[in-house]
């Protein structure tokens, strides 16, 4: 760590549906400087960013396939959107590219990386490690879920706490609009025959997606989780036919989903993450259901006091999902300063100090 130094210079790496606000969120940013775009379409390629960010207005800065050719520019940060859901093992090894490079990474996944702990396997944190030690590189992997809103968000409303029973973070949502064909199809099995589970419903997985989130919270609050987690899933199929952005939904199939991720302390649940999902609003009304609009996160803190905060968010014309991708690239946009300051390895929130929307707020 030294004197901070502005601007930071950045990279975005890649350009889809959280990508794109990335680079929109550079921009609008006084500390940062946007200097490349990595894209994997070879059609993106030569594309200005302001194009690809569909700004209305272009940046001067043109997007490549060269990876290698954005490492020779040294940049500060590497803001990291690709999709990783799909290719867990080798999105990490990219990021220890990064790191083995010198480039400070903040990265909206494999959210495994939020708390790594007894999901990692202790070669790659080793390596990871090894590397920050080497080159002074930092790697942070938030976002909005698993991130934000289950990590800083509940772990500042348990100071507010006398005695703690339970600390539970929710999200509930309507994903028909979410355009992520790969995530709504082969992860949750959403539009398939309910004896076709998607990936996630293999025993072990949603430990392995959202282990980190419990865990997390675990260490924030001082408790030492009874291993393994406790995972408990609820698959209902579609009542009637519906239309989704990732795929139409019929009849019978799989519209819906309740699952839980336990941590327990002697056999007694103590933090639990709990995804109500629905690809029709109207799906399973006795299940909780967001105070207003298609979607919110939630905590509930049982105790003295109980506490309950339903985060809400939309987008200017109306769509939660698109102001999903928005939180989630502004959560590691806005990082990037914290990090590039930070020590070198892997950082999580509890390393980091206050992050804000420091410089962001409208001069018009």
């Amino acid at each position: 760590m030294g004197e901070p130094r502005t601007p930071y210079k950045v990279v975005v790496w890649s350009t889809g549906t959280v990508g794109r606000h990335a680079i929109k969120g550079i921009d609008a940013h006084p500390d940062l400087e946007l200097v490349g775009v990595w894209v994997s379409n070879p059609a993106k390629d030569g594309k200005d960013a302001g194009e690809l960010a569909e700004l209305g207005r272009e940046l001067g800065v043109l997007a490549t396939t060269d990876s290698q050719a954005l490492l020779d520019l040294r940049p500060d940060a590497i803001v990291h959107t690709a999709m990783t859901d799909d290719r867990v093992f080798e999105a990490i090894e990219d990021l220890i590219g990064f790191l083995e490079a010198g480039v400070n990474v903040t990265s909206s996944g494999p959210v495994l990386l939020q708390w790594p702990e007894h999901i990692l396997p202790p070669e790659l944190q080793e390596r990871i490690d090894k590397a920050g030690e080497r080159t002074g590189a930092s790697l942070h992997v938030n976002g909005i879920d698993p991130g934000f809103a289950n990590d800083v968000l509940p772990l500042v409303l348990t100071s507010l706490s006398q005695r703690i029973d339970e600390v539970r973070v929710m999200e509930i949502c309507d994903y028909s609009t979410y355009y992520q064909p790969v995530v709504m199809g082969d992860l949750f099995g959403f539009g398939r025959p309910m004896d076709e589970p998607g990936f996630l419903w293999s025993p072990g997985i949603l430990s392995m997606a959202w282990g980190s989130v419990v865990r997390q919270i675990a260490a924030g609050l001082g408790i030492v989780l009874d291993e393994p987690l406790t995972e408990e899933v609820d698959r209902r199929p579609a009542e009637r036919d519906t239309a989704s952005v990732s795929g139409d939904v019929k009849a019978g199939t799989m519209g819906a989903v309740r699952f839980q991720v336990i941590g327990k302390v002697a056999g007694v649940p103590r933090v639990v993450v709990e995804h109500i999902t629905r690809t029709d609003p109207a799906q399973v009304p006795e299940w909780p259901s967001p105070p207003e609009g298609d979607g919110c996160y939630r905590v509930v803190i049982k105790g003295e006091p109980f506490m309950q905060c339903d985060f809400v968010h939309h987008g200017e014309h109306g769509d939660h999902n698109v102001s999903g991708m928005i939180v989630t690239a502004q959560r590691i946009v806005n990082a990037v300063p914290a990090v590039v300051e930070s020590r070198g390895g892997l950082v999580t929130a509890l390393d980091l100090p206050l992050v804000t929307g420091k410089g962001l707020v409208s001069t018009t």
